[in-house]
């Protein structure tokens, strides 16, 4: 082939990403670049090393509706459990008017009586739930680098569950299932706290704590989502577990409690996370070795 002429040289090659997300910004460069211009070396043949650009902010903060959101719910909650242990005491008579049958058929079967051995167990699991993320964030590097901005989000996540939490049994006199039956001893039945089973508090708090790390895990560490998610799970609904069988609450409030307090720990984080950069997905690139000059025409997949 004769010298100097050019050969427009059209290759296409495929770039696949993988479904994880990455939370800083590389570049290649090359190491070398050869004196010669008659002999360059194609940029896909030469050596190459990845440097580190810049950090990218796996979330950002919204100042204007996180403190809004933040203040109403710690200021609500923190109100509203001042109440709802101070409610009037059942009578006698009122516990013994209840009946069974007045339950809906979805909560019915779930009458326990009232066990102090694993209401200390599920007091435990539920103290121990919410410094964890504050713990796990100091753990691992990228998440103690954003310990801060972290316990932010926590802490709004927690003002979101404790305004529900807090708020239903605000509004609502429910009695727990243990009232329901003589094994229990009337003068627990007969206690305020007796009339606070909707919802859950417990099961949501487990859930906000277990999933908001689960999700913050699996967006600076993809490859930790399985695990991250099934341990919440697990934790979860150990603790639903223990308050059923305890006979603290029906079914339907630990169903609400688990879905408020998983939405919570997972919709927060998610709607401040940073849209990531990427490259755009069609580029061009010249080409030159020896006597052949051209472009590259490259294209990147992302799922």
């Amino acid at each position: 082939m004769m010298k100097g002429s050019i050969i427009c040289l059209m290759s296409i090659t495929l770039f696949f990403q993988g479904y994880s997300q990455s939370d800083t910004i590389y570049s290649v460069v090359r190491d070398t670049i050869p004196k010669d211009s008659a002999s360059v070396i194609p940029p896909f043949a030469a050596e190459t090393k990845i440097v580190l650009n810049k950090k990218e902010q796996i979330y950002t903060l919204k100042p204007g509706v996180d403190i809004q959101i933040i203040a109403v719910g710690t200021v609500f909650s923190l109100y509203a459990f001042t109440v709802i242990y101070d409610k009037a005491p059942s009578t006698a008579e009122e516990i013994n008017s209840l009946k069974v049958s007045d339950i809906n058929s979805f909560d019915r079967w779930s009458i326990y009586p009232y066990k102090d051995e694993t209401h200390l167990i599920s007091a435990i699991q539920f103290h121990a739930s919410i410094p964890l993320p504050f713990i796990m964030f100091l753990i691992t590097k990228d998440t103690r680098q954003d310990f801060w901005k972290l316990s932010f989000l926590y802490w709004e996540t927690l003002s979101i569950t404790g305004l529900f939490g807090a708020g239903a049994p605000y509004f609502i006199d429910r009695h727990r299932p243990y009232t329901y039956t003589s094994e229990t001893p009337m003068e627990k039945r007969m206690t305020p706290n007796a009339k606070n089973s909707a919802f859950s508090g417990h099961v949501e708090v487990v859930a906000a704590s277990t999933f908001f790390i689960a999700k913050v895990y699996s967006d600076y560490y993809p490859e930790k989502k399985l695990m991250m998610f099934s341990l919440a799970s697990v934790a979860t609904g150990g603790m639903a577990y223990l308050r059923l069988m305890q006979g603290m609450h029906f079914p339907s409030d630990i169903v609400i409690g688990a879905a408020i307090g998983t939405l919570s720990g997972i919709l927060v984080p998610h709607f401040h996370k940073t849209k990531s950069t990427k490259a755009p997905a069609l580029g061009i690139m010249p080409y030159s070795t020896g006597d052949i000059n051209g472009l590259v025409l490259t294209y990147k997949f992302n799922k």
